[in-house]
């Protein structure tokens, strides 16, 4: 599928966006003096940080990974990833931003770990958090696998190298410019974004202009499961609960993300969360509705192989680009994974090196380290770091996937907002909640989101394939419980 025409189109995109890109650090860098200015910077548009928003919630995972999902299980997978799981992250958007945002201010938070810690007076908490967001590395994986997807196949390179050059680059500018730059190279990763969500939404309209029957039609002679719902044939969207009530629920808890939450903390003023909303949730609706495409991936690739090569599921949107589009549309749709990619990582990154220097070494050797200096080049440190981490798993995962990078990574970022989302929930709304009463709730969406997925427990975590979507919703519903009722038990012996 690739030509020399798409190796040397593909050189000149790379060198073009690295420069567009570390002028953006560059000029992010000279405003970076401190772990604060490195965490949240110094106050940014409500347009652009919106945007940002944006660009962070819709990930690789939207426009590389997910569209597979789509490909290989039809119209039940689209009415999760696309419909229920984007209404339920609208809404709980829209219910804890303003909330999280007035009570970080007041407490000067940089992270989650710090919010949490500050607002429920305990530093041990704290730490359990910031422990807890090693998971998020799962998350990074996801991208780096899915960006050397796209990369490799346009590039006509090997794999690794094109992982290790990709880490190796991003990782070294978020060294330097952290929210500062973050901004605005989100900014300009959404708008191209935009765009390319638009071409590949109308790519397929040759599918689509004899109508919405005929469209079913079409998929149904490719395998009558693809226009189902449910799809009881495949391993993740069995049947109503499994569909729209776990994506339904995953979307509620999703925004309970360090590098999504925080977001609202970038603002210069509290009058500008409402156009900030706006701004974030329309450019996410616009995104969340590319995973469209892999319905048009399937007819091109009905039997799921290229020249009689199978196709692995991460792979199939990357085929789709190359040999939907000519060599020029088909850069600035690549630009647009990229971007897709990238935003998300970065913000990652940032919010994660942050939450290591700031909530894990700090507390725990805090009396040897002196200097706020100190501080800022140890997370340097730390980035080097999760880069090798990053390099090595995304390497296994490219390697030895089960079904898709997209169960790891969801494994273990639906473990982390499951066992966040009451402490969160009930520190934003809730007076007087009793520390043992958050303690016990995110303790018991930590043991059933682990324990029910690799206890197998329940049929739709048995098999080699399970839905981590389904683990996190035991976790979620039964954390939410444990807290309801430790609240009211504290509310009774109060009276």
């Amino acid at each position: 599928m690739q030509d020399s025409s798409w190796f040397v189109a593909t050189v000149g995109l790379l060198l073009a966006y690295t420069a567009v890109i570390l002028f953006f650090v560059v000029r992010g860098a000279l405003r970076t003096k401190s772990m604060a200015d490195y965490a949240v910077g110094q106050g940014f548009s409500p347009y652009a940080v919106g945007l940002s928003l944006a660009t962070a919630t819709t990930s690789a995972a939207t426009f590389i990974i997910n569209p597979g999902f789509i490909a290989l299980y039809g119209w039940s997978a689209f009415v999760g990833f696309g419909i229920c799981m984007p209404a339920g992250l609208f809404l709980s958007q829209i219910v804890l931003t303003k909330s999280f945002r007035r009570y970080g201010k007041t407490v000067k938070a940089l992270t989650m770990a710090q919010w949490i810690g500050q607002r429920y007076e305990s530093k041990r908490f704290a730490l359990f958090f910031a422990f807890l967001s090693l998971l998020l590395i799962t998350f990074i994986v996801l991208i780096c696998v899915g960006i050397t997807k796209v990369l490799s196949q346009a590039l006509g390179m090997s794999e690794f190298p094109v992982l290790t050059g990709m880490v190796v680059f991003v990782f070294s500018y978020m060294m330097f410019g952290g929210a500062n730059s973050m901004v605005y190279t989100n900014t300009l990763q959404a708008l191209i974004k935009l765009l390319v969500a638009v071409m590949l939404l109308l790519s397929g309209h040759e599918y689509l202009a004899k109508g919405v029957d005929s469209f079913w039609n079409q998929l149904a002679v490719i395998s009558p499961s693809l226009s189902a719902f449910p799809n009881p044939a495949s391993p993740l969207y069995r049947d109503f609960f499994e569909i729209v009530i776990c994506n339904f629920v995953i979307g509620i808890a999703i925004v309970c993300q360090p590098h999504l939450i925080t977001k609202s903390l970038l603002l210069r003023d509290d009058k500008d969360v409402n156009r900030y909303l706006w701004v974030g949730s329309l450019a996410q609706m616009t995104f969340f509705l590319v995973v469209f495409a892999g319905f048009y991936a399937r007819f091109m690739f009905p039997d799921l192989t290229v020249d009689g090569t199978p196709l692995k599921m991460d792979g199939i949107m990357s085929a789709y680009v190359l040999r939907e589009f000519s060599v020029w549309a088909g850069l600035i749709v690549i630009l647009g994974l990229l971007s897709a990619g990238l935003s998300t990582l970065e913000a990652l990154i940032q919010a994660l090196s942050t939450t290591i220097t700031s909530d894990i070494i700090k507390p725990l050797f805090g009396q040897l380290i002196k200097t706020e200096r100190t501080y800022f080049m140890l997370n340097k440190v730390v980035i080097i770091g999760l880069a090798v981490i990053a390099i090595a798993l995304s390497w296994q995962q490219l390697q030895h996937p089960k079904l898709s990078v997209g169960i790891f990574a969801q494994l273990g970022v639906y473990g982390f907002f499951s066992t966040a989302f009451v402490p969160v929930l009930f520190g934003i709304f809730l007076k007087d909640v009793p520390r043992w009463v958050v303690v016990m709730a995110a303790l018991t969406a930590f043991v059933l989101h682990f324990g029910a997925y690799f206890g197998g427990i329940s049929p739709y975590l048995q098999g080699t394939v399970r839905n981590p979507a389904v683990a996190s919703t035991f976790g979620i519903l039964g954390a939410l419980g444990v807290g309801l009722l430790g609240y009211g038990l504290a509310i009774r012996r109060k009276n």
